[in-house]
């Protein structure tokens, strides 16, 4: 499972999503990026997932041309310490997730 940080979402997540091969915005030097821009990226690149936090993002593309799975953590902060409560909820759906489509990821 290859999933991408939103540049929105600490990289420091990373550390708590060991077993699934995560890379964040800014080591990819994505910073910046464009949502569409990002999310053909993520599809070019073979990427599962775009995790964020961003609750627009779901509503300003057209899902279906992205080969990816859009997740949002329903959070309203980005501190790794609110980010890491949904967690469990996101490890038991993760494999359910769809491509071309939105989730949103509650406690």
């Amino acid at each position: 499972m290859k999933i991408l940080l939103d540049e929105c979402i600490t990289k420091r997540l990373k550390l708590h999503l060991q077993d699934f091969e995560v890379f964040s915005v800014h080591e990819l030097n994505l910073s910046g990026i464009k949502n569409g821009k990002l999310m053909t990226y993520c599809s070019e690149n073979n990427f599962d997932i775009l995790l964020t936090i961003d609750k627009n993002l779901m509503f300003q593309q057209n899902l279906e041309k992205y080969k990816v799975s859009i997740v949002v953590l329903n959070s309203k902060t980005s501190k790794i310490e609110e980010l890491i409560t949904f967690l469990p909820n996101f490890i038991n759906q993760v494999f359910s997730f769809e491509k071309h489509k939105a989730y949103l990821i509650e406690k």
